[in-house]
Parts: structure tokens; C-alpha cells; sequence
């Protein structure tokens, strides 16, 4: 037998396919593992003394370098601080749902929940804030062969006018219209995500299908009127969505 000649017997692929085998297991296992940085442990219905955290378990803590300067360790290892839970569960056993017992498209539940994420805005890489009104991004300017929708009238679902579009705001980074900014009837203006809006330009309106017209006035305010946080988006966009469900009652039931 010549010198080296394993493959004489020893079979290479059934080893190489072992070897995929472990490797894949173990990137299984460091991904879903790198999942629970975040969010857990999770609550327990039975007992606050319970830790749910599945496998595998929370991993180390590890210090993130963030892009705009400081460090955030993650896990942290402190409990994050807990708002009231402002939905009581429909049923007396584990795990039931969970029903809203005040405003459903403000309790921040089902539909309408959000992240408790940092009260500070989205950056560019120039470290500008990235989702800004057009009177602040005066570099950009809608194609003049779109709709402008500024001036239009912003109807919601049930026909009734919300407010009238005042500004719009874009993506310094994506280069498009995130948000447009619409003045309601007691002039406090709002943001209204463009997802969730068809812009009518022959008939020179905004439709918005998920919320009726007298919901704009209990859209979440800005604490900065040219400049958006992650913690507000998350909420203003959730406010939005619940409106899918919780608008008005016939969008509780089920559809047949």
C-alpha cells in the first residue's frame, strides 16, 4: 500500500458527511442560541419564579460595539422595566388570549403591540437622523411626474375626512417617503405611514383603509417635530395595524 492512501480504507465522503452533520448541528445550535440576546427569559403564566427560556439557554453576555460610539452588552442581565399589562386573558387556563381593557388600538396588545425599543432616532452612516420631513431634507424633492401629496385630504375607512397632508417625510439612506404628515382638526400633526395609505392623485386624496377618520386624533405624538425615534415608529406603526382589527366592532368577528 502506498504511503497515504486512506482512501483505500477509510470511505472520505460517509466522513465528510458526519462532519456536515456536526457542523450543521452546532450552527443550529449557536443561531438559535445568538436568538436569545433579546426578549428572554420570557414571562411565565404559572409562577413568576419560573425561568422559560427553551433550548438552548441564554448565552453570555457579549459588549456590541454600536456604529455612532459606546458599547451595549446583550444580554444584559438586568430585567427590563415592565409597564402594565393593559389586556386581561379570556379564559381562567394557561396561555388563553389576551383581550384589551381599554383603548384596544392604544393598550399596545395583540395587533397593536410594540417594542419598548431606545428613545433616540434611526441614524445615517454621517451619523444624521435618517427619517426626516422635507423641510428638513432640502436635497430632496418628489418626482414631478408623482403625486405630490402634500395639500391632499386624508379620508379613512369610513368615508370622514382625518386631516389634510402637511409634509412628507423620507429616507435619507433609502432615498423614498417613509411617513407623510398629516395637520388634524385640532392642528396637531401626526404621522401617517405611507404603507398604509393610496394615494388618490386625480381625485387628490390620501385613502387610509385600516383606521376610520376620527382615529387620526389619537395617533402617538413626536417629542420632536422634525425627527422620528425608534420608539415612536414602533408605536405609531402598531397604532395603524390595530385599526385592522380593533376600528370598529365588525372587524372582530370572523370573516364568514
Amino acid at each position: 500500500m502506498h504511503t497515504g492512501a486512506i482512501t483505500n480504507y477509510i470511505d472520505v465522503a460517509q466522513l465528510a458527511l458526519y462532519a456536515f452533520w456536526i457542523f450543521f448541528a452546532g450552527l443550529v445550535y449557536y443561531l438559535r442560541s445568538e436568538d436569545k440576546r433579546e426578549g428572554y427569559p420570557l414571562e411565565s403564566d404559572r409562577s413568576d419564579r419560573i425561568r422559560v427560556q427553551g433550548f438552548p439557554p441564554i448565552p453570555r453576555p457579549k459588549t456590541f460595539l454600536l456604529q455612532h460610539g459606546g458599547t451595549r452588552l446583550a444580554p444584559s442581565g438586568v430585567a427590563a422595566p415592565t409597564a402594565p399589562l393593559r389586556a386581561a386573558p379570556i379564559g381562567p387556563w394557561p396561555g388563553a388570549p389576551l383581550e384589551p381593557t381599554g383603548n384596544p388600538m392604544l393598550d399596545g396588545v395583540g395587533p397593536g403591540a410594540y417594542a419598548d425599543r431606545a428613545e433616540t432616532p434611526d441614524l445615517t452612516f454621517e451619523g444624521l437622523p435618517k427619517i426626516v420631513p422635507l423641510r428638513v431634507a432640502t436635497d430632496f424633492t418628489i418626482e414631478p411626474r408623482d403625486p405630490d401629496p402634500r395639500g391632499m385630504e386624508v379620508i379613512g375607512a369610513d368615508g370622514q375626512t382625518g386631516g389634510v397632508v402637511r409634509d412628507a417625510w423620507v429616507d435619507r439612506s433609502e432615498t423614498l417617503i417613509r411617513y407623510l404628515e398629516v395637520e388634524i382638526a385640532s392642528g396637531r400633526r401626526v404621522l401617517l405611514p405611507i404603507n398604509y395609505t393610496r394615494i388618490d392623485g386625480r381625485r387628490k386624496r390620501v385613502k387610509v383603509k385600516s383606521i376610520l377618520g376620527r382615529h387620526f386624533a389619537d395617533v402617538p405624538s413626536l417629542q420632536n417635530p422634525d425627527q422620528v425615534t425608534f420608539r415612536e415608529e414602533d408605536r405609531i406603526t402598531a397604532y395603524y395595524a390595530s385599526g385592522h382589527l380593533y376600528a370598529e366592532p365588525s372587524r372582530l368577528g370572523p370573516v364568514l
